[in-house]
């Protein structure tokens, strides 16, 4: 994340649009993909309840961390089955901004949410950048992680609707400007571990005064600090973590961490973790199985850009949009650089598709900090979010044609390896100019389709209700583990129906700063039945499900029948 770079604006191939073969030429004719509905998205955040407003501390001063925030979570904390909602905020750097917190909003299952923000004991002021939400200690409430600028928290579901700050008896010591995190049981022992992303060493004693013209300070770029290890803390199973970063060897002393996806990308049944990297090579942790990962970011082909140079990578995602068993990851990144779409070859390798396609062209101007894959119109068919917005108010002045304020992006899946840009038909809610920042995704008025929720930077928060989605067939999957974690974190959910097989990963994390809901949504189109669901277990266990009704969501408890 920089923030003017002007050597890598690239030249899209004349078949931009097309998955381009090796010569650039146009592909043989593919199959015909899955029926078109039309999807809009319709802006409900007053009619919701949701009063929030985020405050980056700005006050002219330009510290670096005023550009980055915030981030968002879909979480279900009281276990009435809706999707309640966490906002992240940050605060004034010094005195006043009272009443500026984070806000915990209770989903009524009506279609409104209530703040109960201060019943919850959440009310407390910090400089907030991400939050991931997980069931840690097993005990079937879903507890709450933030990273925070000067010292992250652990937050523990009481299951009475409080929260207990747990940090420093949870063994939790992490003030390196932590970012996203994401929880995952990297060790396969039932309880879940927790992997954050940090950035660079920066401080307000250590502030660096950076200007274009010499006279006024500019906010410095990510190339004027020096990076900072990530962390990965083991759950002990006792309430507490452990630092096993080192031993791990995850704490790379010049990453400057902004996204997490766990995935197993080569398909071991261990998950691995992809860190994006700001300015810094991405990194592709692969799973050793003995409490160790090796890293191969190079040689997977996902560390640099095609010229040789890191990009100024953020959000990040992972899902099998092309229905070929293997996980593919989404990477957004800095203006004039383009999203990467890469392709897992099957064989260690990934081939960034989005130069050569219609992504590539379309965000290419664009600043992206949350992304994701969720199937918006539930033909089956993994589609692409983005929320977008600059760091800086005058960047038209230096390039006229990138903007500070950004539509979000909306990729439509066409089911034949390709996607399209859908934001004229998602509505003029949805494409409204917005900084964004953190971005989730949730069925939060139990419709079966799934709706948006973005952060904005000094801003707003934008509920988006998905209209539309549900003229197609769906079947929703909550997960409660019990020889696995509770929260069944890294279970493989494979379905069955006419139009062919889907693979999904329940897992936290994802996009930036943020976490979508952790039920999975398959898309089942026109389909009228499930021919077969089957949940393999990160314990091992294998639970099969055979015709099933769709349009419904169905509770997988590990090893019983299906509710």
């Amino acid at each position: 994340m920089f923030l003017f770079r002007y050597d890598l604006v690239l030249a899209i191939p004349l078949c931009a649009g097309l998955a381009c073969g090796p010569s650039g030429t146009a592909p043989e004719p593919v199959a015909e993909g899955p029926s078109r509905i039309p999807v809009a998205f319709t802006d409900v955040t007053a009619e919701a309840g949701i009063e929030f407003e985020h405050h980056n501390g700005r006050s002219g001063r330009k510290y670096l961390p005023e550009t980055l925030g915030s981030g968002a979570a879909f979480f279900d904390y009281d276990n009435d089955g809706d999707q309640d909602i966490f906002l992240v905020n940050s605060r004034p750097w010094s005195g006043g901004g009272a009443g500026v917190t984070s806000k915990l909003y209770r989903n009524d299952g009506g279609g409104r949410f209530g703040d109960v923000t201060g019943d919850a004991g959440l009310a407390i002021p910090m400089y907030g950048m991400g939050v991931a939400s997980a069931d840690y200690d097993n005990d079937g409430f879903a507890d709450l992680y933030l990273t925070v600028l000067d010292g992250d928290r652990l937050f523990r579901n009481r299951g009475d609707g409080r929260f207990e700050d747990v940090t420093s008896a949870a063994g939790i010591d992490n003030a390196r400007f932590g970012t996203s995190a994401a929880w995952l049981d990297f060790d396969l022992d039932g309880h879940l571990d927790l992997h954050v992303a940090n950035y660079v060493q920066w401080s307000i004693d250590q502030d660096l005064w950076c200007s274009m013209d010499g006279t006024s300070k500019t906010y410095c770029t990510p190339e004027s600090y020096q990076g900072q290890p990530s962390v990965l803390y083991r759950n002990r199973g006792d309430g507490t973590f452990e630092d096993v970063s080192a031993e791990a060897g995850v704490d790379d002393p010049t990453a400057k961490a902004l996204g997490i996806v766990v995935f197993d990308y080569d398909s071991d049944g261990l998950p691995d973790i992809f860190q994006a990297n700001d300015t810094q090579p991405n990194k592709l942790y692969r799973n050793e199985g003995d409490g160790t990962f090796s890293e191969h970011g190079i040689s997977a082909g996902i560390a640099y850009a095609e010229n040789g140079k890191a990009r100024g990578a953020m959000g990040v995602d992972a899902a099998d949009y092309d229905r070929s068993g293997r996980f593919h990851l989404l990477v957004g990144n800095f203006a004039n650089e383009m999203l990467n779409l890469f392709h897992n070859e099957g064989n260690g390798l990934f081939v960034d598709e989005a130069p050569t396609s219609e992504i590539g062209r379309d965000s290419l101007l664009y600043l992206t900090f949350g992304a994701f894959f969720f199937d918006y119109d539930l033909d089956g068919y993994p589609d692409i979010f983005c929320a977008n917005g600059h760091l800086d108010e005058e960047i038209e002045v230096v390039q006229p044609a990138v903007k500070f304020a950004q539509s979000p992006l909306l990729f439509r899946n066409d089911g034949r390896g390709r996607f399209e840009l859908s934001l004229a038909e998602a509505g003029r809610d949805f494409a409204e100019p917005l900084v964004g920042r953190g971005a989730a995704y949730a069925d939060y008025d139990a419709d079966g389709d799934l709706d948006v929720l973005v952060t904005t930077n000094d801003g707003p928060a934008k509920l988006l209700r998905n209209d539309g989605g549900n003229a197609n067939n769906y079947l929703r999957v909550r997960l409660r583990g019990v020889k696995a974690n509770r929260s069944g974190l890294g279970t493989q959910l494979t379905l069955v129906s006419g139009s062919g097989r889907q693979v999904q990963v329940v897992r936290g994390g994802s996009s930036y700063c943020s976490q979508s809901e952790i039920v999975a949504t398959f898309g089942l189109g026109r389909d009228s039945e499930v021919k077969s669901l089957e949940a393999r277990w990160p314990s091992g266990t294998v639970d099969l499900f055979e015709d099933l009704e769709p349009n419904r969501e169905v509770l997988v408890t590990e090893g019983e029948p299906l509710q």
